[in-house]
């Protein structure tokens, strides 16, 4: 089993940046890769950036390419998003998930998801 825990939401202006993290517990060994996932009240849950734990392979949403990167730091056994020129649209409750098997930014299917942490932005 592996446990995810989110945190660094917040509220901040739109241009404004947020840092997420999602430490990883347990058996963090058999993760493959992890992701960031993000939901709207009333929208479906969209697919933000992931990355591969092993090579650092990374898969991005277009809607957050050239603004928001993923990273990892496996000694910690914790992921990253680091969101810069952050827009209204860009409000949701982001959740970080991990998969054994496979990657990249599917919705469904990934083995482990955390509870969430807001963000939101204020234009």
């Amino acid at each position: 089993q592996v446990h995810l825990v989110e945190s660094g939401g917040g509220s901040v202006q739109a241009g404004g940046s947020l840092r997420l993290s999602c430490a990883a517990y347990g058996y963090s060994y058999s993760i493959f890769c992890m992701g960031w996932f993000r939901q709207a009240p009333g929208e479906e849950r969209e697919g933000v950036a992931s990355i591969e734990s092993s090579d650092g392979i990374t898969y991005y949403g277009d809607s957050v390419k050239g603004r928001f990167t993923i990273s990892q730091d496996n000694a910690k056994n914790t992921l990253y998003l680091q969101m810069n020129s952050l827009k209204p649209e860009d409000s949701a409750r982001y959740y970080c998930a991990a998969d054994t098997r496979t990657c990249g930014l599917r919705t469904e299917g990934w083995n482990y998801w955390g509870q969430g942490t807001q963000v939101t932005v204020s234009s």
